[in-house]
């Protein structure tokens, strides 16, 4: 794949408004300050593709860029900084969990992020068991490795999975750094992997609705979207905040 030919293509509120897959997916999930951005940016080959929000909480979506017309990846919401209102976190929620819900969405993979410094955190533990039990196929991306010496490193390396206890064994664990750049080779090959697996099996694309359908239904989700432009939405991209710790 040509992972300079990458663009943004659209972001969406609410999980009504997302549109059946038409290309596999591959969505990354983590917390705030994960480096999730500078996650995507360096796996994407972009220095600002991807953008912390300059106004944190104020517009909160699924966002989705087009790999080489052959991909998307859908970056989540982050959770686990913002404070705001009720409802407002009940619509984060409900977006997140709708998305992964979708039964007739092709979605891949999840790429998971947890600080490689710290301990997953119990959101980090139950977006884990949520995909678990949801059987959605999952790796984590340990960020931030490049802060870590030789010791520390391998010493955290050694904790992770008695500190997540319902981790599959199978599950891949890809120490990242978006400054060095390790970990990259590895992400990209997996995704290369679902793109070569799925021009084998076209059948597991769902079949697209007609177009008089497709806009019915952005038009009913428009009207429960907080109020905010197409232009708006463009322009805040990525590494959104999301729930409050409980």
């Amino acid at each position: 794949m040509n992972y300079h030919n990458v663009e943004f293509e659209a972001a969406y509120g609410l999980h009504q408004q997302i549109p059946l897959s038409r290309l596999p997916e591959v969505a990354f999930s983590g917390r705030s300050n994960v480096g999730k951005s500078s996650l995507i940016n360096r796996l994407l080959g972009r220095k600002a593709l991807a953008r912390v929000s300059s106004e944190p909480g104020k517009t909160v979506t699924i966002n989705f860029y087009n790999l080489d017309g052959q991909l998307h990846v859908v970056d989540l919401p982050g959770y686990g900084y913002a404070k705001v209102g009720h409802s407002e976190k009940e619509r984060w929620a409900g977006l997140i969990e709708g998305y992964l819900k979708e039964d007739e969405r092709f979605l891949g993979m999840v790429v998971q992020l947890i600080d490689i410094r710290h301990p997953a955190s119990a959101l980090d533990l139950d977006m884990i068991h949520f995909l678990v039990e949801m059987e959605i196929p999952f790796v984590i991306a340990l960020t931030k490795v490049d802060k870590l010496n030789k010791t520390e490193r391998e010493k955290r390396l050694s904790l992770i999975r008695d500190e997540i206890p319902e981790l599959p064994e199978d599950v891949a664990l890809i120490p990242f750094s978006a400054k060095t750049g390790e970990g990259v080779d590895t992400l990209r090959a997996l995704l290369e992997q679902l793109v070569d697996f799925c021009r084998d099996h076209p059948e597991l694309l769902p079949e697209q609705p007609g177009q008089e359908d497709s806009e019915e239904n952005e038009e009913e989700a428009s009207e429960i979207l907080p109020e905010s432009s197409a232009e708006e939405m463009e322009e805040v991209q990525v590494e959104y905040i999301g729930f409050d710790e409980p």
